[in-house]
């Protein structure tokens, strides 16, 4: 009965979905305090204090109505406009708030890209290791991941190799920095050689080729480290991320999609995201706009 595609899927089920459901049977049998879970990226630190705070200002504070109530399928325009305003504080840009879609998270923020940029047949090209859902994601929409080794002794990107993989069916490349699982950041050095890469490319091939920059982990980084901003290296270059890390988060679901106006068509591609993530399911980010209203209090 079901779907040949979803027979597929059955058969390559997550590894780490599977390792949390046989840790929360383990649980049951041996107890919590004796089980350690290693699989999904649940965090083990509390939401922070202004998080709670601004929950429940929130809810005692604003209109029901702007709280729990129907919006603007791209989401909400103060929101968007208050992550627009904190990117451009912190990397010197001038994006608005129309260039900015709420979303259910990072993974529905690539899926709705996805949709919205691949015809059946399209490559999309990562680096491995990468992120076991990326494939899912891609076979989504009819696309096929194509997975480049990173470099052995640095796990950063192989930048030759990657050229070598770019062909005609080429529609994206999705980067992940700082990387899950290596947890390596992708220096400047790196982006601005694979920036020539692209730009060749695309000159050969005729095509145009966008960079799909997911950053979730953007604020786990030590030592003074600095994640580069990867629209500055690699002009069309669409960013996604998600507050599930930043703000021990995961469960409230609540990201955005960046488009940049460097894509010919940006102003069409937009549009057809916000359809997207209408027609997906999700009809607009989540909790009715709660979670939307709580991001300009503690947007980062």
């Amino acid at each position: 009965m079901i779907a040949s595609s979803m027979k597929t899927m059955l058969e390559k089920n997550s590894a780490i979905r599977m390792m949390f459901e046989e840790g929360k049977r383990m649980a049951r049998e041996f107890g919590e305090e004796n089980v350690y879970d290693f699989s999904l990226g649940n965090p083990n630190g509390p939401v922070p204090r202004e998080v709670k705070e601004a929950i429940v200002s929130i809810l005692e504070e604003e209109d029901p109505l702007l709280v729990h109530g129907y919006m603007n399928n791209a989401g909400y325009e103060d929101v968007r406009a208050s992550i627009a305003s904190s990117l451009n504080r912190r990397f010197s840009t001038s994006y608005s708030y129309q260039q900015l879609i709420m979303t259910v998270g990072a993974a529905s923020a690539i899926n709705v890209v996805l949709r919205s940029l691949l015809e059946p047949g399209d490559e999309v090209l990562t680096v491995s290791p990468y992120f076991v859902e990326y494939g899912n994601y891609v076979r989504n929409h009819g696309g096929e991941l194509v997975a480049v080794l990173a470099q052995e002794d640095t796990f950063l990107p192989d930048v030759e190799k990657l050229a070598a993989r770019i062909s005609k069916k080429t529609k994206a490349i999705l980067l992940n920095t700082p990387n899950n699982p290596t947890g390596v950041v992708y220096p400047a050095e790196v982006l601005e050689a694979l920036a020539e890469v692209i730009q060749k490319k695309e000159k050969e091939l005729g095509t145009e080729i966008c960079v799909i920059s997911d950053e979730p982990y953007r604020e786990l980084v030590y030592d003074g480290i600095e994640v580069p901003w990867i629209p500055l290296y690699i002009p069309k270059t669409i960013v996604v991320y998600s507050y599930s890390k930043s703000l021990s988060l995961p469960g409230e679901r609540i990201g955005w999609i960046l488009v940049p106006d460097t894509f010919r068509d940006y102003e069409e591609m937009i549009a057809a995201m916000v359809i997207a993530n209408r027609c997906m399911g999700s009809v607009n980010a989540p909790c009715q706009g709660f979670a939307q209203k709580l991001t300009p209090r503690v947007v980062l």
